[in-house]
């Protein structure tokens, strides 16, 4: 099935007209990753040489090395090509799920206009890992994904504009409190819960942990340099109710007032060392390589309109989740877990009493 990707290009020009190679980004971040020009070209598939031709023709467009070999110690970036690879990855891990959403609308309208109008689940979550595995999961069932806060997805299932509604809610007091945000918005009669995943949350954190970062109260060091996600997010909730129960003042926190709008940009801005910690899942730490402090767990949750659950696609999407190949991916995800996974139960078991 042919499918529409939208990814963001850089473009690096001079009076020449001489244009940034795209592979150079690949090459960049598997020298990082391995250590080796030779391996590294073997990951990106070019040889030595092509690899080698690159890297020179871009340090001489730039007027310094992206990277320094040195013999005996194989090849590490410069600071250059460590500026131009975090840059690079904190563009895609910005955009990444406004250019998904996207792509998810023309996608749709695409297949659509080819094959005939087909059933579509119409899914309005919070961004995440797990839900990022859903379209390779579900066959023929077209998937409208848009991602967007949790409480706008509630009121967009609220308003009859989707199917799901995905949110994810705190273990313990914190999940009491951030429940009662949603009261308005879940109906306990006319909604059910489809349980998704368990994910954990935390402090992502140099590699090494230099600083010694062991929980909240570090945050407030004088030294330390702090990136939040934005107000709107779940997991920025989950903070602020964790920062309550601690005790601890915002006002104390360095970059508190600075904010990204992903797990992975999060970590990317720590990665490229512009943050000494940030708050997000254990998965985006590991994929940039960064240390991980567990502070908190979460259920992920999605929510729909109990009539609906009788409809051929929601019983599609049930078995998905349910099924074997689902949860072993779901469970290959560094701190997700995919805990009663398909289960159906009422809106009652959120709300506190």
């Amino acid at each position: 099935m042919k499918r529409i990707r939208i990814t963001p290009a850089w473009y690096f020009s001079d009076e020449t007209g001489n244009q940034l190679d795209p592979k150079l980004f690949g090459l960049l971040e598997a020298v990082h990753r391995h250590g080796k020009l030779t391996r590294a070209a073997e990951t990106v598939g070019i040889s030595y040489r092509h690899a080698w031709n690159l890297l020179n023709k871009w340090g001489e467009f730039f007027g310094i090395a992206l990277v320094e070999l040195e013999r005996g110690k194989g090849a590490r970036l410069s600071p250059l090509g460590e500026k131009l690879l975090w840059a690079e990855q904190r563009v895609i891990a910005r955009l990444g799920p406004q250019l998904e959403s996207l792509g998810s609308e023309l996608n749709l309208a695409i297949q659509q206009t080819l094959e005939g109008v087909r059933p579509v689940l119409r899914l309005h979550a919070s961004h995440g890992y797990a839900v990022e595995l859903l379209p390779e999961h579900l066959d023929e069932l077209r998937l409208d994904l848009q991602y967007c806060s949790p409480r706008e997805a509630l009121a967009a299932l609220h308003r009859g504009a989707c199917d799901l509604a995905g949110f994810h809610l705190p273990h313990g007091e914190v999940g009491r409190r951030v429940s009662r945000e949603y009261r308005d918005l879940l109906k306990p009669r006319s909604y059910r819960v489809l349980r998704f995943i368990t994910r954990r949350q935390g402090l992502m954190v140099a590699p090494g942990n230099p600083l010694g970062v062991k929980g909240l109260t570090d945050l407030v060091r004088d030294e330390l340099r702090f990136i939040n996600r934005q107000v709107a997010s779940g997991t920025r909730a989950l903070l602020d109710g964790l920062l309550t129960d601690a005790g601890l003042s915002t006002k104390r926190i360095r970059g508190y007032e600075l904010e990204e709008y992903t797990h992975s940009a999060v970590a990317a801005y720590v990665a490229a060392g512009m943050a000494d910690a940030g708050f997000g899942v254990e998965a985006a730490a590991r994929r940039f390589g960064l240390e991980f402090v567990p502070l908190a767990l979460e259920d992920y949750l999605l929510v729909c309109h109990r009539r609906s659950l009788a409809e051929p696609k929601l019983k599609s999407l049930c078995q998905v989740l349910a099924g074997e190949a689902f949860q072993a991916a779901v469970a290959e995800l560094p701190g997700y877990s995919p805990d009663r996974c398909g289960e159906v139960e009422g809106v009652e078991a959120l709300l506190p009493d």
